[in-house]
């Protein structure tokens, strides 16, 4: 067989993503390889179309039991036999393992790094055509990596042990240059190809928001995340065990998973989470590494990870069956002291750790308060160039001003110097913020800081700008903060180009606050006529999941439901052409799949009528009259319609969300201190107006009416309000 062949027969795809044909031509070639590829780009396919080629044995190395049984039940879904080695095993389904290993039954075999120098899996490495070692998760190898493991260093002393070097290949998602040089010497790659796709994932939205009530902005999160999956991370068990409480207490469905919890429990709520049983994750940063979930829409970071390494890890578990997905971090300036307290309190750091953690912590403190776009601050810090406007975070899609702050960046630097000449001393950002603003605390007039000529220099800025002027000149080296428990202020190497050489400084300010426009997806949105199907799909795949006793998205991803109900396949010819779907699966799942579809499909709509036709539908039977009427009469108007021929319906609140969306709509507070809707000048212009009314019990209300010109509108756009 060919790669090709093998990519659509087991794997069940037309072509290779990027990257994905270099690194499996390389090794069939022979050669060791190192993969940078981000999560969601399809690492493990690079090494598992080649073990199918391959006449012996492929080895994985692989760091967690969670993420070995994930993959080997999909491995075995799509009919390739594979197994694991670790401590999960009883001893009688070990040994019936090690006996089909020896038989040569299986072309893939998992392990954990800490097995490999054990004395049965020594002799057991020696009877077997070992063609190939991959190494996932390789960033665990690197004492420059944020989750070093230094089991990983085994390895080299494993491959040292066998008889015949195999081919050695290596994959992580998050690697910095340091990191990638440490993974090739501490393996003693030769001559490796290395391949790094980029770590952008475009289809993740990033956005940092600076609440002032954490937990009233997470609930509000949530509720436009509803009934989709996501995992929530926390920095302490404190705080996970908090937020488990309330939100169970609200009726969310939640697990939770920290180190604190025993095995047992922690297990279970994994695998609560893993099989859909629960629909959010909180967590410690404990969890989610090797986490192979596809269908998680959100990551929320409650409290600021201590590394942008970590955060882009944890928000990569976000998407990785290619949908759009949100990953928001609510930031706080606690949440950097309570850093400092963990990476102090690390048994493991010695002074050198502390620094790089240090380092690092400043770094990811520098994007949660960066007005720049957020995916290209992720990307140059991985070494990765990225224009300036990516139009799918925060910070690009709202609106922001440039203003020349030289004359405060000089009050600043000033302010540093002549600290430094009084005293001979250097404080950090808060002391420094409480002089220019002239704080009457007692250690300023304890040393006399307010005698300084720059006390009180910048009284009229607010303590949240000055520090994020600070962190902007520190960023653009203009300002150095040095790195550990308490970093102070220093002259940046750039600092005498601004207070001596006449460079001007700008940096950008929030103008307007504006509703962050939804991410378009090119897949089936369930709003859709087939939203009925993707539901009974779902729970089609469910019963087949927990008849099985295996995560849902081992038997199909949502991607690929998606593109079931976007192809509506109706024969068995039509079915292999949906994405994700091979051999194996079609011989599996094809007849129930098929019949659930076809039923559908007789029951409700033909597989020749579009959303073009209901719209068409609709405008051939709406009449629209000259009175203004109110939006629940419009929608019910369109429902009865709908009705008789299709099973969908049009939304209030999807009406609601797109006049919003394009500004015909805007909330305002009434004098209950309750948010309402009313038209906007470019609303009242369509013919949209606000009346007040009273009720019987003599209590007045407000309400939108549309006249006939605003229904028009409406009925323009109805592919955009389904």
């Amino acid at each position: 067989m060919t790669k090709q062949q093998i990519l659509k027969q087991y794997f069940g795809y037309d072509q290779f993503r990027e990257g994905q044909d270099f690194l499996i031509d390389q090794i069939l070639k022979g050669h060791d390889v190192v993969g940078i590829m981000p999560t969601g780009a399809g690492k493990s396919l690079c090494f598992q179309v080649p073990a199918l080629l391959f006449d012996g044995i492929t080895l994985v190395i692989s760091p967690l039991i969670s993420l070995m049984q994930d993959q080997i039940q999909t491995l075995n879904q799509m009919g390739i036999s594979s197994a694991f080695l670790n401590s999960s095993l009883t001893s009688k389904d070990y040994a019936s393992t090690l006996y089909q290993v020896k038989q040569n039954n299986y072309k893939m075999l998992y392990v954990t790094p800490e097995r490999l120098l054990s004395s049965d899996f020594l002799e057991l490495s020696q009877q077997l055509p070992i063609k190939m070692i991959t190494i996932d998760e390789a960033h665990c190898i690197s004492h420059w990596g944020q989750d070093f493991r230094p089991s990983y260093l085994k390895i080299s002393d494993f491959i040292d042990h066998l008889k015949t070097r195999p081919i050695i290949s290596a994959f992580t998602a998050t690697a910095t240059a340091l990191v990638r040089e440490d993974i090739i010497q501490a393996l003693r790659l030769n001559n490796p190809q290395i391949l790094i796709t980029g770590f952008n994932r475009k289809n993740l939205y990033f956005e940092v928001q600076k609440p002032k009530d954490k937990f009233a902005t997470l609930l509000n999160l949530l509720e436009e995340q509803q009934e989709k999956s996501g995992i929530i991370y926390c920095a302490t068990r404190k705080v996970v065990e908090n937020l488990h409480e309330h939100l169970e207490q609200l009726n969310f469905s939640v697990t939770r998973y920290h180190a604190g919890l025993s095995d047992q429990e922690r297990k279970k709520n994994q695998e609560d989470f893993i099989f859909d049983r629960k629909q959010i994750m909180i967590a410690t940063n404990a969890f989610g590494m090797g986490i192979d979930k596809s269908n998680v829409a959100f990551v929320i970071h409650y409290n600021m990870p201590k590394s942008l390494e970590h955060y882009y890890q944890e928000a990569g578990r976000a998407g990785r069956d290619g949908e759009q997905a949100k990953c928001i971090l609510l930031y706080s300036p606690k949440d950097v002291e309570t850093n400092k307290f963990l990476i102090e309190n690390n048994e493991n750091g010695d002074l050198h750790t502390k620094e790089q953690d240090y380092e690092r912590l400043k770094q990811i403190t520098f994007y949660c308060t960066t007005n720049t776009c957020l995916r290209e601050f992720i990307l140059n810090y991985f070494g990765e160039k990225n224009s300036h406007f990516c139009g799918a975070c925060y910070n690009c899609n709202t609106h922001f001003e440039t203003v020349n702050i030289t004359v405060e960046a000089q009050k600043i630097l000033s302010c540093i110097k002549r600290i430094k000449q009084y005293n001979n001393q250097h404080y950090g950002i808060g002391m420094v913020s409480d002089i220019l603003r002239g704080a009457n605390t007692e250690k300023i007039k304890r040393l006399k800081l307010d005698s300084l000529s720059t006390y009180n220099l910048m009284s009229n800025v607010s303590k949240k700008d000055l520090k994020d002027m600070i962190y902007f000149l520190a960023q653009q080296d203009y300002v150095h903060i040095t790195n550990d428990e308490y970093p102070v202020l220093y002259f940046g190497n750039r600092a005498r180009s601004v207070l001596f050489e006449g460079e001007q400084l700008y940096i950008k300010r929030i103008k307007q606050l504006e509703k962050v426009p939804p991410i378009a997806s090119s897949q089936l949105k369930e709003s859709t006529i087939y939203s009925n199907l993707m539901k009974k799909l779902k729970i089609l795949r469910l019963e087949l999941a927990n008849q099985q006793d295996v995560p849902a998205f081992v038997i199909f991803s949502d991607a690929t439901l998606v593109d079931m109900c976007k192809k509506l396949p109706t024969n068995e010819s039509e079915f292999l052409n949906v994405s994700g779907i091979g051999q194996i699966k079609l011989a599996r799942y094809g007849d129930v799949f098929l019949k659930e579809i076809n039923h559908f499909l007789g029951n409700n709509i033909t597989k020749e009528s579009t959303l073009g036709d209901l719209f068409s539908y609709i405008r051939e039977n709406i009449l629209l009259v000259e009175e203004p009427i109110s939006i629940s009469i419009f929608v019910r108007q369109i429902n009865e319609i709908i009705s008789e021929k299709y099973t969908t319906k049009l939304l209030i609140k999807k009406v609601s969300s797109w006049l919003m969306d394009n500004n015909y709509l805007s909330e305002e507070l009434n004098d209950f201190g309750k948010y309402h809707k009313v038209p906007t000048d470019q609303g009242l212009k369509i013919g949209i107006s606000n009346e007040l009314r009273a009720k019987e019990n003599a209590t007045t209300y407000h309400i939108n009416l549309y006249n006939k010109n605003a229904q028009q509108i409406l009925l323009d756009n109805l592919e955009d309000l389904f």
